[in-house]
């Protein structure tokens, strides 16, 4: 598999290539020449094969001849002793993308990257230094997947106090091989800096540096995985039985009848039927990597990005004008982003009209979310964080204006409740958290602070 920037044809990168530089020479991102399509035996089997048998045949090829098959199985094995399930919630599902050590989405990614990069550097003297900016989870899920790496280590570059407590313990508390600067500024501030310098052919000959955002295309193909495998299970018309991670409050559970608004839509599996994914949406790596398994041929029907107020995607979907803004703060933070940087992978793949078609955009606004959360616990006894209270309540949106017809549906749930309590608990009570984030919690954050400036980034690496 070849790759090549989304801004010109011109030579072509292999697979490592592509992963250890991050960003292409003249400044766009890495795509594959093609999107792979699975085996027939594989696309009729995703229902039942194991999350990470699906893995390898989703990754597979876009690494080959790169990542030897029995290498290859081994790296997913050690990414993935956990999983993603689909349960019910109600009258539709969630897919649980925070079962993971960070209780996060961005474990999938991180997590293979971390240990492709190893693998793919091996014999390599001069080390490796991974510049990351986050808005939230990504920050903490390449600080642990890259976590005493031999040979790499990590910078994470996040908005100074637009992260919340637990997750700037999981970007700053590991010490080690992670390096944590706080920026004076915001997300898109954070990104800026990292493409800057990941651009700066001066520094490029002092440091061996590359990006673990979603910039990097080893973060966004393994995202793919968790599609396919709900995708699959979905058109057999299954779910799965909670997890370890769960966040289920039994006893608030109402015994009897749901509201009507409940009541009245049908988004549960149905056997033969593909699934609808609503994707809380910010940078859109997430929604990309969605769209990859889609034409993969994972049995997806169509795809919501729900976004909170930054809502350039949706914008640009009902009036066909892309315009990047600056972000604006929420309780959804992870999804302040005015400039997403995927989006110019979208566009490089699908035309505004193939776009419209896979997707439906929507955006909702603080309070909405919060009384999202609210309902959710008060009806269902189930907790939302606030990403995934966005496409919840994008979902009814929606609905309400019969833009959605029943049929399978799946709510991300990209991030446990627990991770955002000071959002959560005043409306929903306490959240059962699980045993990785009570870790978390008793690190002490290390960071320095940096204004949002090039030369001060330069100088701190």
């Amino acid at each position: 598999m070849r790759y090549y920037s989304t801004r010109s044809r011109g030579e072509p990168a292999s697979f490592a290539r592509a992963v250890l530089t991050g960003l292409a020479p003249d400044g766009g991102l890495f795509i594959p020449e093609e999107i792979p399509q699975y085996r027939d035996a594989v696309r009729s089997s995703l229902g039942t094969m194991d999350f990470r048998d699906i893995a390898f045949e989703t990754i597979k090829p876009f690494v080959h001849s790169e990542i030897p098959d029995p290498v290859l199985t081994d790296i997913v094995h050690s990414a993935y002793p956990f999983a993603a399930p689909l349960v019910e919630a109600g009258d539709r599902q969630v897919l649980e993308l925070f079962h993971g050590p960070t209780a996060a989405f961005k474990d999938f990614g991180a997590r293979f990257m971390a240990r492709a990069f190893s693998y793919l550097r091996r014999g390599e003297e001069k080390p490796l230094r991974i510049l990351v900016a986050t808005s939230g989870d990504t920050g903490g899920a390449v600080a642990d997947g890259f976590y005493g790496i031999p040979g790499i280590s990590v910078t994470v570059l996040y908005p100074k106090g637009r992260v919340s407590p637990l997750q700037e313990r999981q970007i700053a508390g590991l010490g080690g091989n992670i390096d944590a600067l706080a920026v004076e500024g915001t997300f898109d501030d954070c990104q800026r800096l990292v493409k800057a310098a990941l651009g700066d052919e001066s520094l490029k000959k002092r440091l061996a540096l590359s990006s673990a955002n979603s910039i990097n295309v080893a973060r966004l193909i393994p995202q793919g995985v968790y599609y396919a495998a709900a995708a699959g299970r979905a058109l057999e018309g299954g779910v799965n039985e909670d997890g370890e991670a769960t966040p289920r409050d039994r006893a608030g559970e109402h015994a009897g009848p749901r509201p009507a608004a409940v009541r009245k839509r049908n988004f549960r599996t149905v056997p033969g039927e593909p699934i609808v994914f609503c994707v809380p949406s910010g940078n859109f790596g997430n929604l990309t990597a969605g769209l990859y398994a889609k034409k993969m041929g994972a049995p997806i029907k169509l795809f919501i990005a729900a976004t909170n107020i930054n809502k350039t995607v949706p914008d640009y979907l009902e009036s066909g004008r892309y315009e990047a803004r600056p972000s604006q703060a929420t309780i959804s933070n992870a999804m302040d982003v005015g400039t997403p940087s995927n989006f110019e992978r979208m566009a490089a793949h699908w035309s505004l009209e193939e776009l419209r078609t896979l997707i439906r955009g929507v955006s909702v606004t603080d309070d909405e979310t919060r009384r999202a959360i609210a309902a959710v616990h008060e009806t269902l006894g189930y907790f939302l964080d606030p990403h995934g209270a966005v496409g919840w309540e994008g979902v009814n949106k929606l609905w309400d204006q019969d833009l959605l017809e029943d049929g399978p549906l799946a709510v991300l749930g990209t991030a446990h409740p627990a991770k955002f309590g000071e959002v959560v608990e005043p409306l929903a009570g306490k959240i059962p958290a699980p045993p990785s984030l009570v870790t978390a919690l008793e690190r002490v954050p290390q960071a320095r602070t940096i204004p949002a400036d090039i030369a001060a980034l330069i100088e701190a690496l």
